[in-house]
């Protein structure tokens, strides 16, 4: 051993006492610290009080968003026992707020299922906050008790009485543990209203105080009578319905409670959402595999035997059966297994057959009950396999040509030199003028520009032939080094030797700008999510001033930063503004936007693909009515046109 080498013993390892294991590594329990664990707080918290609802107990959730950014949760459950624990010797509302894996959803005598995905609870939440107060109404009592960093800093005390029961949770996360702080009102609504829709009966209601408006704070209710029937119907109120009918069930098979919502519309997308109690499983798992056989073999027996596919020269491919459709399929399992990059995948296999078998016996009784729509549904399936047989041939068009080669690549790309794709950005830009300018402030080693010519076709609207078909969708598909397509599903994106890890789309700071980001965005979520899921999609953001007085020069993003250097510098001051890319210089346009040491890049994600599939719908569909409405609701959040 070198002398100078640390010896290593037993006094080397470090045993983390009660949380402090959760504060020293936070992103091994709630996935990170920055806004998608901070949000995370909330849900877990949330999810203690849906237990109560669907063990019955309690139909009435309140979360509120104080002037502080602290989190109050209010549910009028049995409220957290407060008795002595035998084996802990500390109330049982202490254990639960202080011990990991500590709580009734563990008894399963308390609860038959229960929602959380990482399984840690309130206790979690307590060890990252800097402050925690839990009152707890039951007995006729009130109880109350302060934590600060998962420690009790008062003992448990009665506080009065009371003629109800539930429990309040009243936190504030540490500032020290999260990059960001502020929680963001519609990432939380849009948990609550997806909650609301897959717990019928259940009132959930958000409250921020931060935003003060003539009628008091900014506050909504969600509810959901039919469940699953309404979270369809919200989806795709956008979109044109081709049935006029949502499908659905709602039973137990096996044990499992299994409920199930679907309709087709006229798009040529597949959205199915699929949860499990109460979990969003991003990377599905048995239970949509249970729910696709169902709907395959259901809807391809029931065409067989009327004799609608006597006359179809091509094969009809699984694929076929789900293009235009919309469903949210809901499981509740006793023991989740969960698998996969993300643990969001369901990896019980009995969860199979129980939805395939209550979605075929579904499916069966309307189509028999309902000939006019499933006739309708089978027309759509046949043009669907009609479709793909003309995209397949459009797409191996593409494919012939190479892509990995530098034959294969568009001759607009001025690709970078390094091939590390994790090092590697390709920035997608608005017209030839900026693309030019962009090719000159890159850094070539790590750096690559794609002009693009004009707006993108709309792949809301568009069949597949026509997207591959489509020379600037192409470019796009060769510079990235993608392939489109395998064997059992079409339209799967195989992105594993993808050339750039950051991708971001550079555009000019106006209407038409935003519609051409909009439009790119569109492209992505429809036919190329992996990228976003990976984190690979960015959008740069130009400034829209230059504010210079003598020799001080200042870049502004918004109208406020320009009264700020006016206040700070004097009313003499020349104001730039720049209307698009093409009026920067390179030094500009590399200063502000492109260079990583000085650029502020957006990363877009998908914090709820149901919510994001809506408002796609609404912005690049038919219907103008709806997109007015958002605009001039989120008018006030956005900077539309300066």
């Amino acid at each position: 051993m070198a002398e100078n080498e640390e010896e290593y013993s037993a006094s080397n390892i470090q045993v983390l006492e009660g949380l402090e294991a959760v504060r020293k590594r936070p992103a091994m329990y709630i996935g990170d610290i920055s806004a998608k664990g901070l949000h995370h707080l909330v849900y877990e918290v949330v999810d203690n009080s849906i237990d109560e609802a669907l063990a019955g107990y309690a139909d009435h959730i309140d979360v509120t968003i104080n002037e502080d950014n602290s989190i109050t949760v209010i549910d009028n459950g049995r409220g957290i026992p407060v008795d002595m624990h035998e084996k802990e010797h500390k109330s049982a509302l202490e254990v639960v707020l202080t011990v990991l894996h500590a709580g009734g959803k563990f008894d399963k005598g308390s609860y038959k299922v229960s929602g959380g995905l990482h399984g840690v609870g309130v206790s979690c939440v307590n060890a990252l906050s800097t402050y925690l107060r839990a009152e707890v109404h039951r007995d006729g009592k009130a109880y109350m008790q302060e934590y600060s960093c998962g420690k009790p800093t008062t003992e448990l005390q009665i506080i009065g009485t009371s003629n109800h029961t539930g429990t309040s949770i009243t936190f504030k996360p540490d500032g020290s543990i999260f990059t960001v702080t502020e929680y963001d009102y519609n990432t939380l609504a849009n948990r609550l209203r997806d909650l609301a829709f897959l717990n019928a009966g259940i009132t959930l209601t958000l409250t921020d105080r931060r935003d003060i408006g003539e009628d008091g704070p900014r506050h909504e209710e969600f509810y959901s009578a039919n469940g699953l029937r309404e979270f369809v119907e919200y989806i795709d109120s956008n979109k044109e319905s081709l049935i006029n009918d949502v499908i659905h069930l709602d039973t137990e098979r096996g044990g499992i409670p299994v409920e199930v919502a679907l309709t087709y519309n006229n798009t040529y997308n597949e959205n199915i959402y699929s949860y499990v109690n109460n979990i969003n499983t991003i990377e599905g798992g048995t239970h949509l595999t249970g729910f696709r056989r169902g709907l395959t073999s259901t809807l391809k027996k029931y065409a067989e035997d009327n004799k609608m596919l006597e006359k179809v020269k091509i094969d009809i491919d699984p694929a076929d059966f789900r293009e235009g459709l919309t469903a949210v399929v809901s499981v509740k399992v006793m023991e989740p297994q969960f698998e996969g990059q993300t643990k969001t995948k369901l990896g019980n296999n009995e969860v199979i057959g129980a939805v395939q078998t209550a979605v075929s016996e579904a499916l069966r009784n309307y189509l028999e009950e309902h000939p006019k729509q499933a006739r309708t549904i089978v027309d759509k399936i046949i043009i669907a396999a009609q479709a793909r047989h003309a995209a397949r041939n459009a797409r191996e068009k593409i494919q012939r040509k190479s892509p990995l080669s530098s034959g294969g690549l568009p001759g607009k790309l001025a690709d970078c030199s390094s091939r590390h794709a994790e090092d590697c950005e390709l920035f997608l830009v608005e017209g030839d003028s900026a693309g030019g300018t962009a090719k000159q402030g890159r850094d070539r080693t790590f750096q690559a520009i794609l002009p693009l010519r004009g707006k993108i076709l709309n792949v809301e609207k568009a069949m597949d032939h026509k997207i591959f078909d489509n020379q600037e969708i192409t470019s796009l598909f060769r510079a990235m080094r993608v392939t489109i397509g395998t064997p059992d599903d079409p339209k799967e994106v195989n992105i594993s030797k993808l050339a750039y890890h950051k991708i971001i789309i550079m555009t000019d700071a106006d209407v038409d700008g935003s519609h051409i980001a909009t439009l790119l965005m569109t492209f992505f979520f429809r036919r190329m999510r992996p990228v976003i899921e990976n984190g690979y999609l960015y959008l740069a953001t130009p400034p829209l001033y230059k504010c210079v007085l003598g020799k001080k020069e200042e870049y502004c993003w918004t109208d406020a930063q320009v009264q700020q250097f006016i206040a700070a510098h004097g009313e003499r001051t020349k104001v730039q503004r720049y209307k698009g890319l093409g009026e920067m210089s390179a030094e500009e346009l590399r200063d502000t936007t492109m260079d990583p040491e000085q650029r502020l890049l957006k990363q877009v994600n998908i914090s709820d693909a149901a919510e994001a599939d809506r408002i796609f719908s609404m912005l690049m569909g038919e219907d103008v009515g709806p997109r007015r409405d958002f605009i001039e609701a989120n008018a006030n959040y956005a900077n539309i046109d300066a």
